[in-house]
């Protein structure tokens, strides 16, 4: 057996590690206006809960228009195909997450968890878990890798990044329902090192799509999620927008179209 999946199965049965706060539900955080944000939105998001919130832990789900973004580690020069991003419309972003470049759009499913938790490792396992039983439901054989990948047979259809921040943990991950193939394989540039390393000769040979898995829609897995984990919800206030967008000019936007 996978010691990935052992270890899985430890921490779905394993007590939970905040044992300073007492147990409370996982709230689904809704942004409470329809209106088109960049991604840097939603990492502020994530770090403003982390901050502010009163809740051990916090889910939601997000989308955006054609955006790559890369790791804390990275050097976007070595990552990232800036004059197709350029061509393209695609904004590209430098998040404070490690982990590798990773392209989103409109038919991308992003989620971030936010956590009490010190514990890189066990945040980690917490958020694949919870991807990895929601999937099994939709009748769906995922399996995590040691890379904290979600896999269906040997095609990766989601990855996660995770980073601390004071007493929390945030993992954001992608579930890619669908996606623009042509974007992702030719915004990012992988090494030939990189690829060699995971067995295949492209980005394309080693992603699958959930579509090809489930029978429902993106937003349909998008209402399931939240009403399979989280038994309450909270709106953002005015206040809450205006504290996140507030936070949000301190992330970096390398290159983001002109008519955003």
């Amino acid at each position: 057996m996978n010691p990935f999946a052992l270890f899985s199965i430890f921490y779905i049965f394993a007590p939970n590690q905040n044992t300073n706060d007492e147990h409370k539900a996982m709230v689904n955080v809704v942004v409470p206006d329809d209106r088109a944000r960049k991604l840097t939105f939603y990492l502020a998001m994530e770090e403003y809960l982390a901050h502010h919130g009163d809740a051990p832990e916090y889910l939601f789900t997000w989308t955006v228009e054609p955006t790559v973004i890369f790791g804390r580690n990275q050097f976007v020069e070595n990552e990232v195909n800036l004059d197709y991003c350029r061509e393209h419309g695609i904004m590209v972003v430098h998040r404070k997450s490690g982990g590798g470049c990773v392209y989103a759009d409109k038919d991308n499913l992003m989620l971030s968890l936010v956590t009490k938790q010190e514990n890189v490792g066990f945040a980690f396992n917490q958020y694949i878990n919870m991807i990895l039983l929601l999937l099994r439901q939709l009748g769906v054989e995922a399996v995590g890798s040691r890379n904290n990948d979600i896999m269906v047979g040997e095609r990766k259809v989601g990855g996660t990044a995770c980073y601390k921040t004071g007493d929390h943990c945030i993992v954001h991950g992608t579930l890619l329902y669908d996606t623009n193939m042509e974007h992702m394989t030719h915004a990012i540039t992988p090494s030939a090192e990189k690829l060699q390393h995971n067995g295949v000769k492209s980005v394309r040979q080693r992603i699958g799509l959930l579509k090809d898995h489930i029978a429902i829609g993106i937003d349909e897995l998008k209402a399931f999620i939240p009403t399979q984990l989280c038994p309450e919800e909270q709106v953002l206030t005015e206040a809450d927008i205006h504290g996140i967008e507030e936070l949000e000019k301190k992330y970096e936007i390398v290159w983001c179209p002109p008519n955003d």
